[in-house]
């Protein structure tokens, strides 16, 4: 019988904060639905529509695509090529994957930042999305979201280490984000 991962107290906060992520991610998903499918119906039947709708889901599809990254983040899910490390296991596997996660790190961090950079310059310009909305706080999932994403492979990053120093076996590791 294969032994059960011990639990630690943040696995309670953790496996809230992935039920608050698919929550939003299905309540983006819903009113894009809901808002596609209500101006499809205005437009065949009524010859018109909401004014609002098309660059209200032109958002919507920047957070579900976002927001879907960070939670493909939680077990590096987003698209890899990965070739290399299929090939290997245990201690080299660990190895090529602390290189490609620090990469990732790298690169979302850049993100995260000039992110933050452009929401900051869209905020002092007073930039109007529409209907009165500020640009700036529609395009604050940005910096957050790699943000997010930089956090995660951090957190893929070290349980990556504790394999290679303690030469745990890929398949028995489990992070801090749940089993890898």
């Amino acid at each position: 019988m294969a032994s059960r991962p011990v639990l630690t107290a943040a696995e309670p906060a953790r496996g809230a904060l992935h039920r608050l992520e698919e929550a939003v991610l299905a309540l983006l998903l819903g009113a894009m639905i809901v808002l596609s499918s209500v101006q499809i119906l205005l437009r065949s039947v009524f010859d018109s529509g909401i004014g609002w709708v098309d660059p209200m889901l032109r958002v919507l599809v920047l957070w579900v695509g976002l927001v879907g990254a960070v939670t493909a983040s939680r077990e590096g899910r987003q698209i890899t090529v990965d070739v290399i490390a299929r090939l290997l296991s245990g201690r080299p596997r660990a190895a090529v994957g602390i290189l490609t996660n620090l990469f990732t790190v790298g690169a979302a961090g850049v993100l995260a930042y000039h992110g933050a950079r452009f929401v900051a310059s869209e905020h002092e310009f007073a930039s109007v999305a529409f209907s009165g909305i500020p640009a700036w706080a529609l395009e604050s999932v940005i910096p957050f979201a790699f943000g997010a994403i930089a956090l995660r492979y951090l957190s893929h990053v070290a349980a990556d280490l504790r394999i290679l120093i303690r030469g745990e076996d890929a398949a028995d590791a489990v992070g801090p984000e749940g089993p890898r």
